[in-house]
């Protein structure tokens, strides 16, 4: 298969497996809009707030694995086929941004969607698992220090990208596709934290363990 098409399969199967609102669609099996209450999130956060660990947890998860599915299946098939190993990382990526992008933006709500955390987490499980465990280091440092895990979670997309720089510094081999993947990351979960982060300055940001 031409490398070019096998990468635009990669993202158009990466955006849909992470448009699906595993949140929103916990909340409709609750008679809700998940949108409406809590932060309006349709993330796994919001869901453990308004419905509780018991729903949250699995939405996390489910969250999580459309991030780590599309991006494995892109590398497998790709080696499979005889993809020169650029070419395999390139597909792995592309979906698993095209995963987030999805999670963020689905068209089953109008392109309004989550913050991308546990969608993130997945990708990077399945592409760069020492990467998300300097993330998810970081992310626990935060979340037991402040209780804010919007604060948590950006933070550790700053770790993700430092554990990166880290690694490659180590191996003298950068992999700037790589590299360029986490930052975009990292950048785009910042994004998505704007309100949080003025809630945060006013100290209105809800913090785990609380209600609002």
């Amino acid at each position: 298969m031409n490398p070019a098409v096998a990468i635009l399969i990669s993202a158009i199967v990466g955006y849909i497996s992470g448009a699906m609102p595993f949140g929103y669609w916990a909340g409709k099996l609750k008679g809700m809009d998940i949108r409406q209450h809590g932060s309006g999130n349709i993330g796994a956060t919001n869901v453990i707030r308004v419905l509780g660990k018991g729903i949250g947890i699995p939405v996390f998860i489910l969250d999580a694995l459309k991030g780590w599915l599309p991006a494995w299946l892109a590398g497998y098939f790709l080696a499979k086929n005889g993809a020169a190993q650029e070419i395999v990382s390139a597909g792995a990526v592309v979906a698993g941004l095209a995963a987030v992008l999805g999670h963020m933006f689905t068209f089953w709500l109008g392109f309004k969607g989550g913050k991308g955390v546990a969608t993130t987490a997945g990708v990077l499980l399945g592409i760069a698992p020492l990467a998300m465990l300097g993330g998810l280091v970081v992310w626990l440092v935060f979340f037991f220090m402040t209780r804010y895990v919007s604060l948590a979670s950006m933070m550790a997309g700053v770790g993700v990208v430092a554990t990166m720089v880290a690694l490659m510094l180590r191996d003298q081999r950068w992999d700037f596709v790589m590299l360029g993947f986490g930052v975009l990351i990292m950048l785009l979960v910042i994004l998505r934290h704007r309100a949080n982060i003025g809630r945060i300055f006013a100290g209105t940001e809800p913090k785990a363990g609380r209600k609002k």
